[in-house]
């Protein structure tokens, strides 16, 4: 098992470039299971769950084969096979989407029951409600969902839980709904910009979407989908990862390919906290300040502040002038990068989905240990800006969601440097 060697201190200063959307790329990739032809999606990271979803995709009968830098060909060679075993959905929650594509298009489909991070409860309830309402019988049995139906019929359905829209269940509803009778409607979308892209996508086979990427999506049923190119757009968590390392770390760094307009929320939030923040329409500039202000973040849904921002903003937060307090609205629970944090000097209080920040003047290396995704981001984060060395122990977490991020640290001028744990340890969670 790896982990990252970081000796922080040192300013992130030069360019960068980011790579596709890990989130979204990956119902796009669960898409092709609706076309009768090949498919060409471009700007596909090479990350742990986009390889996770090109096996669940060959267990489904389609060839997916890497072609050149990035590039993804599918085709649809086996279409009587409707089982995404639990082996490979418990490690990435987004492979959950296979489950409409799978209904729409085979009339079946036998799904696990997805994995996930350490972030607190994330139910599939909105999928059921979404493809129950198409028309589908669905029952859940010995951890698997099961879903069947002939032709699937459009209706207009509120697609909203207990904490508001669900991305991943509207783009389960949205594929399903290509390709049933008659047109759906789906009130309380999620508009994030993800969705946007998968309705180009689907678009571009033949599909007819209109308001994908907002809160009322219409999906008129065609008979059959079409083969398609595309290109993923930037990961925008991406991108404010890297603007958040360098506002952290006192330093200069410029972003390129990337769309500074799907992260208002950060840019507003760095700017009243006194960082110098700079863009067009596809880069950004950020210059960190030796000192800045605290910031109250509340996560909401896109296109408030991201809760896979979170984390992060914390660590950059850990050092600010004054008294900051963090509100999870999206995930209450997703806290697990807060004992870590505390062990590089962090002054953090939490209270329910609150936590209270105390700006310390620096944090100090110390050995911590990833529990998620963006947890790990957020360590590698204090890491750089920390006085001293810090081991991020479990960065298989990382490789899950950040194309070679040391590799472009590096680049930057960060030392970093990957080796292997010899302590080992099992993995406390997966999926996203």
């Amino acid at each position: 098992m790896d982990k990252f060697v970081v000796e922080g201190g040192i300013p992130l200063r030069g360019e960068i470039r980011v790579s596709g959307s890990k989130n979204s790329c990956l119902p796009i990739l669960a898409a092709t299971i609706l076309s009768d032809g090949e498919c060409v999606i471009h700007r596909v990271p090479r990350l742990r769950d986009v390889e996770t979803m090109v096996d669940i995709l060959r267990d489904l009968g389609v060839d997916a084969q890497w072609e050149g830098e990035g590039t993804l060909r599918t085709i649809v060679r086996d279409a009587s096979k409707v089982k995404a075993p639990y082996e490979r959905v418990r490690t990435m929650r987004a492979s959950f989407c296979v489950l409409g594509p799978l209904v729409a298009r085979r009339g079946k489909a036998v799904v696990s029951l997805p994995g996930g991070c350490v972030i607190g409860v994330r139910p599939v309830d909105l999928h059921l409600k979404g493809l129950k309402a198409l028309g589908a019988e669905v029952v859940s049995e010995a951890g698997y969902v099961m879903a069947e139906s002939p032709k699937l019929t459009g209706r207009e359905l509120f697609l909203g839980g207990a904490f508001g829209s669900s991305v991943t269940g509207t783009a389960n509803v949205m594929m399903a709904a290509t390709l049933a009778k008659g047109t759906t409607v789906i009130e309380n979308a999620a508009c994030e910009p993800e969705l946007a892209d998968l309705g180009d996508f689907l678009t571009r086979m033949g599909a007819k979407i209109h308001g994908a990427g907002t809160h009322r999506v219409v999906i008129e049923g065609v008979e059959k989908l079409h083969g398609a190119e595309t290109t993923v757009i930037p990961d925008r968590i991406e991108t404010g990862t890297y603007m958040v390392a360098a506002a952290a770390t006192v330093g200069d760094v410029r972003i390129r390919d990337c769309r500074p307009d799907h992260l208002g929320a950060l840019i507003d939030k760095l700017g009243e906290a006194g960082i110098a923040v700079e863009h067009d329409a596809n880069s950004v500039r950020v210059i960190g300040p030796k000192r800045y202000r605290a910031v109250h973040v509340t996560t909401l849904p896109y296109p408030a502040f991201p809760t896979d921002l979170q984390a992060q903003m914390m660590a950059l937060l850990a050092t600010a002038d004054g008294i900051s307090v963090i509100t999870e609205r999206i995930y209450p629970d997703r806290f697990m990068h807060v004992p870590e944090l505390i062990r590089m000097g962090a002054d953090i209080i939490k209270e329910g989905p609150n936590a209270l920040i105390h700006g310390i003047p620096e944090l100090h290396g110390a050995p911590v240990m990833a529990s998620d995704l963006r947890a790990s981001a957020a360590l590698v984060i204090a890491a750089l800006s920390a006085r001293g060395t810090t081991d991020v122990l479990r960065v298989y977490h990382i490789d899950r969601g950040y194309e070679r991020i040391d590799i472009k640290l590096a680049g930057l001028g960060a030392r970093i440097q990957r080796a292997e744990d010899v302590r080992g340890g099992a993995g406390v969670g997966e999926g996203e």
